[in-house]
C-alpha cells in the first residue's frame, strides 16, 4: 500500500518539553537517572554520562515522566537525534528534551526512530532549527513536522530490521573495545614494568631477563623523511606524510601528493627504504606507527621517522614495543613545544627500550599482537561494512 504523510501533532496526543531550568540543586550520587541529552545520540539511549536526581524533584516531574514507548528529541545542541525509551527506563524523568507520549493511533516509534536517521529527515529538521552558536528546535515545529508512514504491521517490519542491524554494530563494537582493552592491557603486562627485569605475563619456556638500551644502540638506521620543496606530479611515487600513518597501516588515496621520478631517485640516492623498516610519526600526531611492507614507489616527508633494527631486534617487536604506554611517555616527555609539536631525532634516539634477549621470545611477542590487530580490524571492517548497509538501506527504505 501507499505511504500516508502525517503531521506529528495528528499521530501524538502530547508533544512538549521536558523540565527546562535548572536541575542542579537537585543533583544527588545515587536517585533516579535524569535523562538528558548528552544520553540521546544516534537513535540510542547511552549512559556514557549520567546525572541522578533526588527523590523530591522527580516526584515533582510525575507529570512529565516517560513511559515504556514513548520518544525523545534533541532540543538543542545536536538537535534531532531521537531514541524510543525502554522498558528498562519506564517512569523515568528527562531534562531538556523534547517528549512524544500518548500516541492517538497505533504506531511503531522505532520506525519513527529510523526515520529521523534519513538524509531526507535530517534535512527538514535542519530547515526549522534555530540559533548560530547553538542549536535549537521548537516542540511547536515538531507538532507540524510531517513524516511519510506506512500500515502499522510494515513499520513494524522495517523497525525491526533496522533493530537487527543495530544490534549487530553494537555486537561487533562491543567486542572491539573488549579486544582494545585487552591489547592495552597487554602492552603493559607484557613488558617489564617499574624496574623489573621480567614482564608479569610471559610465553612459556622463556626465562631470561630482559636488557635495556637507549633506542640509537639497536638501531643500524635512524633518519627522517625528506626536507624541502617538492614539485607535485600527477603521476609518479608517492609523497606521503604523518597523517598517513595511522592504526599500524600506511593510508593512502588519489588526494595525496605525488612527485617526480627523477626527485625520488633524488631523495634516495645517498639511502633507500627497507622492508621491515618500523616507521614513526615525529611531527604532528606524534607517536603513530607502521612496519614497511613494500618501499617500491613510496616516499616520506619529514614527520616521518624510519627506524632499522640491527640483529638485537625484530622489527614485528620494535613495532609493538613503541606502542607501549612507556614508550609513548618518553615520546610525549621529549617533544618541543613549538607550534607544531616534533620531536628531533637526537632525542628519539635516547629513547630506553627494553627488549628480550632471545630473537625467538621477541619474534612470538610480534606475532601474538600481530594476532590481536587482525582480529581488532577484522570487527572494524564489519562496524563500517554494516554502518555503511544501514545507511544505504535508510534511503532505500524510507518514502
Amino acid at each position: 500500500d501507499d505511504w500516508e504523510q502525517r503531521k506529528l501533532g495528528d499521530i501524538y496526543g502530547s508533544i512538549g518539553n521536558a523540565f527546562v531550568g535548572t536541575a542542579t540543586p537537585y543533583y544527588v550520587e545515587q536517585g533516579h537517572f535524569y535523562l538528558e541529552s548528552n544520553n540521546v545520540k544516534d537513535g540510542q539511549i547511552n549512559h556514557n554520562s549520567e546525572v541522578f536526581i533526588n527523590d523530591e524533584f522527580y516526584e515533582k516531574q510525575k507529570d512529565k515522566w516517560l513511559h515504556t514507548g514513548d520518544m525523545v528529541m534533541v532540543q538543542s545542541g545536536h538537535v534531532g537525534h531521537a531514541a524510543v525509551i525502554p522498558e528498562e527506563l519506564d517512569n523515568t524523568a528527562a531534562h531538556a528534551l523534547i517528549m512524544f507520549r500518548n500516541p492517538k493511533e497505533e504506531i511503531e516509534p522505532y520506525f519513527l526512530n529510523y526515520e529521523y536517521q534519513t538524509d531526507k529527515s535530517k534535512k527538514k529538521i535542519e530547515n526549522i532549527t534555530t540559533g548560530n552558536t547553538i542549536k535549537h528546535i521548537l516542540a511547536s515545529d515538531m507538532q507540524e513536522f510531517v513524516v511519510d508512514v506506512p500500515k502499522y504491521e510494515e513499520q513494524k517490519v522495517i523497525a525491526g530490521y533496522f533493530r537487527n542491524i543495530d544490534h549487530l554494530i553494537t555486537l561487533h563494537q562491543r567486542k572491539y573495545e573488549r579486544l582494545v582493552n585487552v591489547k592495552r592491557s597487554m602492552l603493559v603486562k607484557m613488558f617489564p614494568q617499574n624496574g623489573s627485569k621480567v614482564p608479569e605475563i610471559r610465553f612459556k619456556g622463556f626465562t631470561d631477563d630482559w636488557e635495556q638500551r637507549k633506542l640509537k644502540e639497536v638501531l643500524s638506521f635512524l633518519k627522517d623523511g625528506t626536507h624541502g620543496t617538492h614539485a607535485d606530479t600527477v603521476e609518479g611515487p608517492l609523497l606521503l606524510s604523518a597523517k598517513n600513518i595511522k592504526d599500524g597501516t600506511i593510508r593512502w588515496d588519489e588526494s595525496d601528493r605525488r612527485i617526480s621520478q627523477d626527485e625520488y631517485e633524488k631523495i634516495h640516492s645517498k639511502f633507500s627504504l627497507k622492508e621491515g623498516d618500523v616507521l614513526l610519526t615525529i611531527v604532528g600526531s606524534i607517536g603513530e606507527t607502521a612496519i614497511l611492507k613494500s618501499s617500491e614507489g613510496i616516499t616520506f616527508q619529514r614527520s616521518v621517522a624510519f627506524l632499522r633494527p640491527n640483529e638485537d631486534i625484530s622489527s614485528d617487536f620494535l613495532y609493538v614495543e613503541i606502542q607501549t604506554p612507556a614508550f609513548q611517555k618518553d615520546l610525549e616527555s621529549r617533544k618541543s613545544t613549538s607550534a607544531q609539536p616534533g620531536i628531533y631525532l637526537g632525542d628519539l634516539a635516547e629513547i630506553p627500550v627494553k627488549y628480550a634477549p632471545s630473537l625467538e621470545e621477541q619474534i612470538k611477542i610480534g606475532e601474538y599482537f600481530g594476532q590481536l590487530d587482525n582480529i581488532i580490524t577484522l570487527h572494524q571492517r564489519k562496524i563500517k561494512k554494516l554502518q555503511d548497509a544501514k545507511k544505504a538501506f535508510l534511503t532505500k527504505m524510507f518514502a
